[in-house]
């Protein structure tokens, strides 16, 4: 497979979103570069934004086990990794035998993950960065491509847990869903609050296609002052002491790098351009970097201090 025809893969996949989600584009083509890095994202906006449609939707364009986690206080740990229940046998013997929770698929959409505790969002931690799962003396490997697709509400509002810096980390991407335009609404309006159409999606991408498609993005080229810059980018945010308490570590470096690639395969380009590196800059950096107290103070946002990094 050529970086043509995984264009052509990538239009197709746009097409059959654009079906069910109206604009969003942006938001759509980083779950893509989430999947094709074979990272984590995180899906920050206001309820009603499509979030946890735009993950439904992209897991039946893919052809890949599914499962969803709906994020409350009282959630447990076991509830999310699985746990042992006792089986009996045809002769009366007991024996204990794991049964998978809903962390064992491919694709796992955590819905409003800043609503469970500290303590079960700590069960996803191993999975996430591992890619394994320990309950009690035994560990389970995941079954790649494994991703978690995990979406939140903006802290502001009740009854949430504010993501361990650790977790956030974890997370390539911290993606934000803006509200739509006048004309995007009123489709959404034509198109929802007329007579239910069901929308049949069949699925686009095999998971052998996608595990090729992630080797293929690694190996995009990479020019060395691009890297340079990208590199250069992250180590600033650790010297500006004046808008960053807290810059970003060498996983963002990472990072940057491998979405950006991901984002030339998916434009068709055979190369990394420099901007690829400032469009992936923001979420790769917006949930790595702490303000200061000086920059909270101006009323800035990461997306400000991030912009003003670029420059």
């Amino acid at each position: 497979m050529r970086v043509e025809e995984a264009k052509k893969i990538f239009e197709k996949l746009q097409s059959e979103l654009n079906r069910v989600i109206v604009g969003q584009d942006e938001m759509l083509q980083h779950i893509m570069i989430a999947l094709l890095t074979n990272s984590h994202a995180l899906i920050e906006g206001y309820p009603g934004l499509a979030k946890t449609l735009a993950v439904k939707t992209m897991s039946d364009l893919l052809d890949l086990k599914f499962s969803r986690i709906q994020n409350t206080p009282d959630l447990m740990p076991s509830d999310i990794t699985g746990t042992y229940i006792i089986e009996e046998t045809t002769a009366g013997k007991r024996s204990f035998k794991f049964q998978p929770g809903p962390i064992f698929a491919n694709i796992v959409l955590a819905d409003e993950i800043n609503r469970a505790t500290p303590k079960t969002q700590s069960a996803m931690l191993e999975a996430m960065q591992e890619k394994q799962v320990t309950v009690g003396n035994s560990t389970y490997k995941l079954e790649e491509p494994f991703f978690v697709l995990a979406t939140q509400n903006p802290i502001e509002q009740e009854g949430t847990y504010p993501l361990p810096e650790a977790q956030a980390d974890r997370f390539l991407l911290k993606i934000r869903t803006e509200y739509p335009n006048f004309e995007e609404e009123m489709e959404i309006v034509n198109r929802y609050a007329e007579e239910e159409k069901k929308v049949v999606l069949k699925p686009v991408l095999s998971k052998n296609n996608l595990l090729y498609m992630q080797s293929l993005a690694r190996q995009v080229p990479i020019a060395n002052d691009v890297k340079k810059y990208a590199v250069t980018l992250v180590t600033s945010t650790r010297q500006k002491k004046d808008l960053m308490e807290f810059g970003a570590s060498p996983r963002a470096s990472i990072g940057i790098v491998l979405a950006a690639k991901a984002r030339a395969l998916i434009a068709g380009r055979k190369f990394v351009s420099k901007e690829d590196i400032n469009a992936m800059a923001y979420p790769v950096l917006r949930h790595r970097i702490i303000l200061s107290f000086e920059a909270e103070r101006q009323n800035m946002h990461e997306d400000d201090v991030i912009k003003s990094l670029l420059k």
